[in-house]
């Protein structure tokens, strides 16, 4: 039989777990073209279509303009070819080991069809609060490994029942034909309430259970998407109050939890910009300007902004609906320093002393995965925390790497990546790796996207932080001496710098002047940097300015106590006895542990401690000075 005129095509981009291959077999059944789609091991699809020169150009007309919501193409090669003839459009199973590199789909908060389904008294999903499609529910947070299959994911423990079986195998059902993740009441996972030291609780309706329970003023341990949360009543100091004793958290924000638009405009104020980043399908944490009435002061004490996020899987949505106020304090369940929990044996172990009940559900979470946070800057949105809904999809940086590059990052707020070509993969929000079981994560993560993207570590190029004492570079050291791969450590700033660079997509070999200020960076002279002026490339930098030195008497002590850290910039100016004075003054020398010895100590030592041009450290000792904070008990805190 003569070959027949076909196109081979390789997708790349948000291709797998968003319902594509499904489109593909309806493009192609509409188009008239026969052949086939199948995912491809690094996670990128691979089409071959066949047919006459007008229906292949239908199809790939159908391809450019009606991809389902969440799949984004950042690729597309094609090549003819001629084969047999071939009798229809299959959907074929996954390849393995084969394919070059593509997205790893993130999780998508639930869609309006899908929250429809479980608010429909006659539908199969009411009530249901694991119900997903094609289109949104949880990809990265329960995947094992790529291709996005249901094999490769937590699903794999509920077997599809006939029903869903049947959707899944009907190419008219859009948003469930060979969509992964799908179940229903009858065959997908289960929810249940247990005390705080996991004894189950008897009751027909565990969420509205757990919505009356949170309304009587208990706390709550939610299982989520991508780890656990504490769920507790957002406009009753008592409970507030409660839930920072209980997590020894005295000032840090809580996040809250909102049941749609219509009741974040009751405690925040909203333009045309965050409304629609709360109603995204990543739902990220919007800090918002906050209403003056509502809310309990010791939600954020001290503070005129709230962060806020609308519920992202079903759960969190019944949760909310059986309230009574519509919103909650929804912060992450972990203890101070420690990862988020994402099973019931870190759950019981870590949080039962903050909880009084938990709510539970069998379906386990893979990676671990926190809220997203963003701010508005001139109504533009920066991310404070670069996590759900948007990691571990690629940034494209203008230039290209000449070999990969695993990057360990730093070691607060932190988080890794790999790059290769024009794309840097950041992990997840990972957190500060002063913990051992933070720092595995790190690794994890990094070791899952080396695996997903094919880069051997003994021909990458291994990236740490400057910093001789950071957990992040031992660890890129430690990975170095087990691969025999190149090590480079690259300043703090510099890398700011950089980052700012590619954000503006300024060229390879360009130069421009760059302010970088933070908290701290190691600093090439050895000093404490964070109010810098840089002159930089991608490759190199001149420091042309700085905030001047100010000493940190003690050292990390300064940077956690802002009344060590004015004592050190008035050493510079006044005599011991002077300082003493005014911060008699000023009421200050109470804030110290050890009074007025300690304010003496740390003036004798400032001469001879480790200098900063810190910014965050400036502004530290400034907000001492004017009695606005004397402690600072999480990073940014005023």
């Amino acid at each position: 039989m003569a070959c027949e005129y076909s196109l081979k095509l390789l997708v790349i981009g948000i291709v797998q777990g968003v319902g594509f291959r499904p489109f593909i077999y309806r493009a192609a059944s509409r188009a008239g073209v026969r052949g086939y789609v199948r995912n491809l091991g690094g996670s990128e699809v691979e089409v071959l279509i066949q047919g006459n020169v007008e229906n292949v150009h239908k199809f790939l007309h159908l391809l450019a303009s009606e991809m389902p919501p969440p799949a984004r193409i950042e690729e597309i090669s094609g090549e003819e070819t001629c084969i047999d003839h071939l009798s229809e459009f299959k959907i074929l199973p996954s390849l393995t080991g084969m394919g070059r590199r593509s997205m790893i789909p993130p999780d998508i908060g639930i869609c309006e069809d899908c929250l429809r389904e479980v608010l429909e008294p006659g539908s199969r999903w009411h009530g249901y609060p694991f119900n997903s499609c094609a289109w949104c529910g949880p990809r990265f947070s329960m995947m094992y490994g790529v291709p996005y299959d249901r094999a490769n994911t937590s699903m794999r423990d509920f077997p599809l029942c006939e029903d869903c079986k049947q959707e899944y195998s009907d190419p008219e059902n859009i948003r469930r034909f060979h969509a992964q993740g799908i179940s229903c009441p009858n065959c997908g996972p289960k929810v249940w309430l247990t005390d705080s030291k996991g004894l189950k609780i008897q009751t027909k309706n565990p969420i509205a259970t757990a919505s009356q329970l949170i309304d009587e003023g208990y706390i709550v341990g939610v299982k989520g998407l991508g780890g656990f949360h504490i769920a507790a009543l957002a406009t009753d100091e008592a409970v507030v109050a409660k839930l920072r004793d209980r997590k020894n958290r005295p000032s840090k924000p809580f996040a809250l939890m909102a049941l749609d638009i219509r009741i974040v405009e009751k405690i925040a104020y909203l333009d045309d910009v965050s409304r629609r980043l709360l109603t995204s399908p990543e739902k990220p944490i919007v800090l918002l300007k906050a209403r003056d009435k509502h809310l309990a002061s010791l939600v954020a004490p001290g503070l005129d902004v709230i962060g806020v996020m609308l519920p992202y899987t079903a759960l969190h949505y019944l949760l909310l609906k059986s309230t009574k106020d519509k919103f909650l304090i929804m912060t992450s369940g972990n203890k101070r320093g420690k990862p988020m929990c994402i099973d019931e044996e870190c759950a019981f172990r870590e949080l039962s002393s903050f909880v009084d009940f938990f709510l539970l559900h069998n379906r386990r979470i893979v990676n671990r995965v926190d809220d997203s946070v963003v701010r508005l800057t001139e109504g533009s949105p920066v991310f404070l925390r670069r996590s759900r809904g948007y990691a571990p999809m690629w940034i494209r940086v203008p230039l290209v790497f000449k070999k990969p590059v695993i990057a360990f990052g730093a070691d607060f707020q932190s988080a890794g990546a790999v790059a290769f070509e024009d794309k840097v993969v950041l992990t997840q929000y990972i957190g500060d790796l002063d913990d051992y079981d933070i720092l595995t994560d790190l690794e994890r993560y990094l070791e899952f996207f080396v695996k997903v993207y094919r880069i051997n570590p003994s021909n990458a190029l291994l990236v740490v932080d400057k910093h001789p004492r950071y957990t992040s570079r031992l660890a890129g050291v430690m990975w170095s001496r087990k691969y025999g791969a190149e090590v480079i450590d690259v300043q703090h700033h510099h890398a700011h710098a950089a980052s700012v660079l590619a954000d503006r997509g300024v060229e390879p070999g360009e130069t421009r002047a760059v302010i970088t200020i933070d908290g701290a960076g190691y600093g090439v002279d050895g000093a404490i940097w964070g109010g810098e002026v840089l002159e930089a490339c991608y490759s190199s930098f001149r420091r042309i300015g700085h905030l001047t030195y100010q000493p940190m008497p003690g050292g990390d002590a300064a940077a956690r106590n802002p009344v060590r850290m004015l004592i050190g910039v008035l050493s510079r100016f006044l005599s011991e006895d002077e300082v003493v004075n005014l911060l008699k003054k000023r009421n200050l020398i109470d804030k110290l542990k050890h009074g007025e010895r300690e304010a003496r100590v740390s003036y004798r030592i400032a001469r001879k401690s480790v200098l900063t041009s810190s910014t965050g450290r400036v502004l530290d000792a400034a907000s001492a000075l004017l009695n606005v904070c004397y402690a600072r008990t999480y990073e940014g805190e005023p």
